[in-house]
């Protein structure tokens, strides 16, 4: 089986600049969270956008549609900011025969204690099983693409 994972930034990616007191996105963290967690199918990561997805623009969503819907692939997991994400989950509904599962952290993957290893680990796990369609890893659950959001206050992602 093979997986295309494509990066688009988000915490997952946070870099926390201490001189600065401020969080940046940094270079993907998906090869190195894949090699710690000793994966054995094949993959191969594409870079694609490098932003917070507070910056995200329906430009850029359309841009991840149009590559997902232009890839060889059919099994994809999307690494995305999570303040968006259940937007561009939605921009990515309708795509034939793609299974699509977007995830992030709510913690940058560097920090010790982090939800990015589980989550990603709950993407891959999502893509190899589910039928086409858009789907979120995030909270320990796999929701579908327009029954989710998240939830702020409590810091996890819910059903709507």
């Amino acid at each position: 089986m093979f997986i295309r994972f494509v990066t688009t930034g988000g915490t997952i990616d946070k870099i926390y600049f201490d001189d600065l007191s401020q969080y940046e996105v940094g270079e993907s963290q998906i090869q190195h969270i894949l090699h710690e967690g000793l994966v054995d199918f094949d993959y191969a990561v594409e870079p694609l956008l490098h932003k917070d997805s507070l910056e995200m623009t329906d430009e850029d969503r359309q841009k991840l549609r149009e590559f997902i819907a232009n890839d060889s692939a059919e099994r994809f997991v999307v690494t995305h900011g999570t303040d968006t994400m259940p937007d561009a989950a939605t921009a990515l509904e309708g795509l034939e025969g793609k299974t699509i599962v977007l995830t992030g952290a709510l913690t940058p993957a560097r920090f010790k204690q982090t939800d990015a290893m589980f989550n990603v680990g709950m993407a891959v796990a999502a893509a190899q099983v589910a039928p086409p369609g858009v789907y979120i890893a995030m909270s320990g659950q796999v929701f579908k693409a327009g029954s989710v959001r998240k939830n702020r206050e409590r810091n996890r992602f819910e059903s709507t």
